[in-house]
C-alpha cells in the first residue's frame, strides 16, 4: 500500500466500508480470536519532557511512585491466574529502572509460568536490550510517535528521533516481537504526515502497532491545544490494519477513555488485541499520561481482566488461551 493509497482511503472511503474491509482482513489473517494482555504499570518517574505527556520531568503536580518488586510479581501471578499470558511491563524512562533491575523484574516475572512479558520502557542503549532479551523479554512496544521530524523535535526536547529510529532497529535485530505507532491530532500534524507514519510501521515489518488519539493534559505545555478525532482515530486503526494485516493491533486505550463503547468499535475495524490496566489501585490513578485515563468508582472493585472478557462474550469472539505471539512470518 502506498502513501497516495493511503490517503485516499483516510479521506475518501465511507467510514462502514473501510471498517468491514479491514474486519474482514484481521478475520482473514489474525483469526476471530481476541488476545487479552495485562498492563502494569511500574513508576510514573520519568526523565523525558515531552510536551504531551502528564508523566514528563517538569509536572511538580503529580505525585511520584515506583512499585517494588514484590508488587510487580504479585500483580503478575494475580493476572496468570485469570489467564493473562502476556504482561507488560510499563514506566516512564525512569533511571532507577535500570537494565539490570528490569531484567530481574522479567526474570520473577517468567518464573510464573508460559508467559510472554512485554516491556515498554523507553530508549536504552543496544547493549541494555540485549541484556533484557537474554534474561527472557520476548516484546518490546516503541512508539516512534510521529515520523515528521519537525514535530519530533519541537515535542520531544533533549531526546533525538534518530535514536528512537535506532532503537526499533536494534529491538528488530535482537529478536524481540518488536511494537510502534503513533499519536493522531498532534499540533501541526497533517494527513500526509499519519501516511508517513504508517509508512514507517509497515515498512519495518512490526509485529503490533498501536494508534492512539492525542487528548490534551491539563499538566502539560499542550493543555490548551485540540485532541485528536475519535472516528478519524478509528479510521487510522483500520487503514493500519489494510497496510499491516498479520500485525497484532490493540484497541488503544486513548481511544476507550475517550467512548466507553471503544473497545468494540475498534474490534469491528480492525483490532485483535485488547489490554486490561492491573496497576494496583494505590498507585493507578498517578499514572496520568492523558486525561480521563484513571478508573472511575471505587478503585478497590475495579476488575479490569473480567470486565474486558465481558466485552469479549458480548462480541460472541472467542478468548485466546495462549501468549498471542508474532503472526509475522
Amino acid at each position: 500500500m502506498d502513501k497516495d493509497r493511503i490517503i485516499h482511503l483516510l479521506v475518501n472511503e465511507e467510514t462502514d466500508s473501510l471498517f468491514q474491509k479491514a474486519d474482514d482482513v484481521r478475520r482473514k489473517h489474525c483469526g476471530d480470536e481476541i488476545h487479552l494482555r495485562g498492563i502494569i504499570e511500574y513508576s510514573n518517574h520519568c526523565r523525558c519532557l515531552c510536551a504531551y505527556c502528564g508523566l514528563f520531568a517538569d509536572n511538580h503536580d503529580l505525585p511520584r511512585y515506583r512499585m517494588n518488586q514484590e508488587q510487580i510479581l504479585e500483580t503478575a501471578l494475580k493476572a496468570f491466574n485469570q489467564g493473562v499470558r502476556t504482561i507488560v511491563l510499563q514506566g516512564g524512562e525512569d533511571t532507577h529502572f535500570n537494565a539490570d533491575l528490569l531484567c530481574e523484574i522479567i526474570q520473577d516475572v517468567k518464573s510464573i509460568g508460559d508467559v510472554a512479558v512485554t516491556l515498554s520502557s523507553g530508549e536504552f542503549p543496544r547493549d541494555d536490550y540485549q541484556k533484557m532479551r537474554d534474561a527472557g523479554a520476548d516484546r518490546y512496544l516503541l512508539k516512534i510517535e510521529t515520523t515528521n521530524p519537525e514535530i519530533y523535535k519541537r515535542l520531544h526536547p533533549g531526546l533525538s528521533q534518530e535514536n528512537r529510529i535506532r532503537c526499533l532497529h536494534d529491538l528488530k535485530e535482537l529478536g524481540f516481537q518488536t511494537g510502534s505507532g503513533a499519536l493522531i491530532g498532534l499540533p501541526g500534524q497533517t494527513i500526509e504526515d499519519i501516511a508517513d507514519d504508517i509508512l514507517f510501521c509497515a515498512n519495518l515489518n512490526l509485529d503490533m502497532v498501536t494508534f492512539s488519539p492525542f487528548i490534551p493534559h491539563p499538566g502539560t505545555p499542550l493543555a490548551k491545544e485540540s485532541g485528536g478525532d475519535w472516528l478519524f482515530s478509528h479510521k487510522v486503526l483500520a487503514v493500519s490494519r489494510l497496510a499491516m494485516p498479520d500485525a497484532h493491533i490493540p484497541c488503544s486505550t486513548a481511544l476507550a477513555s475517550i467512548t466507553p463503547d471503544d473497545y468494540k468499535t475498534s474490534l469491528k475495524s480492525g483490532a485483535n488485541v485488547v489490554m486490561a490496566d492491573l496497576t494496583p489501585p494505590e498507585f493507578v490513578e498517578y499514572y496520568d499520561i492523558y486525561p480521563g485515563k484513571a478508573p472511575t468508582g471505587d478503585k478497590k472493585e475495579r476488575d479490569a481482566v473480567q470486565r474486558l472478557k465481558n466485552i469479549i462474550a458480548e462480541l460472541g469472539r472467542p478468548l485466546a488461551v495462549n501468549r498471542g505471539d508474532s503472526l509475522i512470518q
